[in-house]
């Protein structure tokens, strides 16, 4: 059965979607942006403390589906500038454990919602 995610610690959705999707034991995050939760403001610093916006949101995310970084199967990043990569691939890093990182694709694309810099999203599981 399909159960919703949602949570307050990350930014609320800005269209007709939800923060994740549960479908048994896999987890299906929208994209999340550096949006602060708590102001609904984009941070506007550089790369790196607009990724590390985004993977906290993310974390909170995981968190109100009882997941963790630890849990995360698949991860994708949207950039609009493929030069700000080592900048974003070295915060994402600082998130996991590199034995038991993800898989995970960087797709450099034209524009993202509200021209943020950076979006991921994720795909994970728990143990069955």
């Amino acid at each position: 059965m399909k159960k919703i995610i949602h949570t307050h610690e990350a930014p609320a959705p800005i269209g007709p979607y939800n923060q994740a999707v549960r479908m048994g034991h896999t987890v299906y995050t929208s994209g999340q942006i550096a949006i602060d939760p708590e102001t609904g403001l984009l941070i506007q610093g550089n790369i790196s403390e607009e990724t590390h916006q985004v993977m906290r949101n993310m974390q909170a995310v995981l968190r109100a589906a009882g997941l963790g970084f630890e849990h995360v199967l698949k991860s994708t990043i949207f950039i609009t500038n493929m030069d700000d990569f080592g900048a974003i691939n070295e915060v994402y890093g600082s998130y996991f454990d590199s034995e038991t990182a993800p898989a995970r694709e960087t797709v450099q694309v034209a524009r993202l919602p509200k021209d943020v810099r950076v979006e991921i999203s994720m795909i994970a599981a728990d143990q069955a």
